[in-house]
Formats: C-alpha cells, structure tokens, sequence
C-alpha cells in the first residue's frame, strides 16, 4: 500500500517547510511519496532528502494562485499516486518515524476505514487546543475513538474513497471543508477514527489569527448544512449555532459582526451540489456521539 503526503505551503515558512518534510521523508517503512503544493507561490527550496536506499520522492507544484485550503489540497491528491494520502500542515510534523507504518498497516486491514484524524500535540508541552479532538467528549486527548470529522492538517485519508465522494468543496476556501468531506464519506458507509497513536507535534496557534475566520466560519456552516443535511436537521443546526455563537461570543462585537455578515452570505450565495444525507446516516452520527445539530 502506497503512502503520499500533501503538504500546502504559501512559500514563508522555510525551516519549518523542510522539517515537515523531512519528517515525512524519514519514516520507517515508509518510501512516502511527498507532494508539495505553492498555494500561489514558489515552493521555496528544502534540503531534505530521501534517505540512502528509500524509495521516498519529493514533487513540486505551484499553483498560479491562492485557491484556498481545499482547492489546494484537492490539487495536491491529483498528483499523488499513492493509495492513502498524508495531510500535513507545513509548520507541522510528525513525532515519531512509525507513523507511516501504523498507518499503511491500519488502512490494509480495515477496509471500511476512510480517515484517521492525528492527535496533534505541542511541542513546548503544553496541554494542546480542545479544537484538535474532533469529538465533543474532547478531555482525554490520548483516548482514540470513532468520530465524525477531523482534522484536515494532521490526517491520512484512503484515497479512493477521497475521490468517490469529489474531494474537498473547492469554494469553502477554509473551514469546515473537512466536515463536508466526512459527513459524504459516513453516507458511503465509512469509518473516521481519531487515533491518538499518530502523533504530529504543530505550535499551539489560535485559528482567529486568519483576517476573514469568523465570516468564513459562519458562511461555510450554512453551506455545509444547505449541501448536506434534510432541511428540518438543517434548521436546527443553524439554530443551534447561533445560540452556541451568541453565548460564546456575547460582548464581542468584533466577532459577532463578521459571523452574522457570513451567516447571512451563507443564506444566499450558492452552496454547491446539494446531496443530503440519508436519516439512517444522521442517526448513525447520533450513535456516534455527535448528531449532525451541533
């Protein structure tokens, strides 16, 4: 089984370009096939390598622009060739050479399985973002458990089942393309599973930091729910995110503004192909521990 990895970079984090790739390049086991996307820019030179005797590659491709996280990654998967792709983020890297050779033995003996989401762990120690745990129970960071969704940065995902369900919604740009993809890929019949024994260390980085996060937050939930769920479903978890929004975000104008502002972009700009998912889906994610209202 044939491992890839996919790593996006806008061409300003050199060191940390070439540590992300070396820790790929240098798996046990691995001969991993790295791809390196420039999203609108030169993929800078790194001076990883192949170790001695490792059938492991490195390709270059740059895009003429920022397409966005999903385009981007999409892109990357077209030029791979391997049977399960890596996601990294480029300031991003692995904790340990194994990951590679859990993951292949993984993905060979469980067919059904789509997606491993990584644990993501900071590298100064610190006790790491409840963001990186893609489940509401999200207090035990070291418990590996099935899940609905995952991290896009820190994933391996079964490429053919990538493909079956088109990839990553292009015009989402950023945020909440993952969920898209996993909520297609469970009304497939696959798995996603959080394992907290693939590890990647990645800087501990509110995702605030980003200019346009709060409307491109708010806008690509309603086109998640507008693409995906039964109406009435979509109605509750809209509802239900402008409760949780409103509470968490009272007294913040800064951010409550930009999230109405893309809410309501949401609502009326086109969302994309709409398949909503079956009932028996929803109610599988309700069995999973998170029903497709919050």
């Amino acid at each position: 089984m044939k491992i890839s990895c996919v790593i996006l970079t806008m061409g300003n984090r050199v060191a940390e370009l070439n540590r992300a790739v070396e820790s790929a390049l240098n798996q046990i086991d691995g001969d991993v096939e790295v791809v390196i996307v420039g999203n609108g820019a030169d993929v800078p030179a790194v001076s990883a390598t192949p170790p001695e005797g490792s059938a492991a590659t490195v390709k270059t491709i740059r895009l003429d622009r920022n397409t966005g996280i999903p385009a981007g990654r999409n892109r990357g998967v077209e030029e791979c060739s391997g049977d399960v792709v890596l996601f990294l983020d480029d300031d991003g890297w692995y904790a340990n050479q194994k990951v590679v050779s859990h993951v292949r033995d993984r993905f060979a003996t469980e067919p059904d399985l789509a997606v491993i989401s990584f644990r993501v762990m900071d590298p100064e120690g610190g006790t790491g973002q409840r963001r990186h745990v893609p489940r509401l129970r999200a207090g035990d960071p070291e418990r590996s458990s099935p899940v609905t969704t995952f991290l896009g940065g820190a994933s391996a995902i079964r490429r053919s089942a990538f493909l079956q369900v088109g990839g990553l919604p292009e015009r989402f740009f950023y945020a909440h393309e993952e969920t898209d993809l996993a909520w297609r890929l469970l009304g497939e019949g696959y798995r996603i599973e959080y394992d907290a024994e693939t590890v990647m260390y990645h800087p501990q980085v509110p995702p605030t930091r980003h200019a346009d996060f709060h409307r491109l937050n708010a806008r690509n939930r309603v086109w998640l729910a507008r693409r995906n769920l039964p109406w009435p479903l979509a109605a509750l978890y809209l509802l239900d995110w402008i409760v949780l929004t409103v509470i968490r975000e009272r007294g913040s104008g800064m951010a409550l503004k930009p999230w109405f502002a893309g809410f309501f972009e949401g609502l009326r700009t086109p969302a994309g192909e709409r398949r909503p998912m079956a009932w028996s889906t929803a109610w599988r994610m309700v069995k999973l521990g998170r029903p497709p209202i919050v």
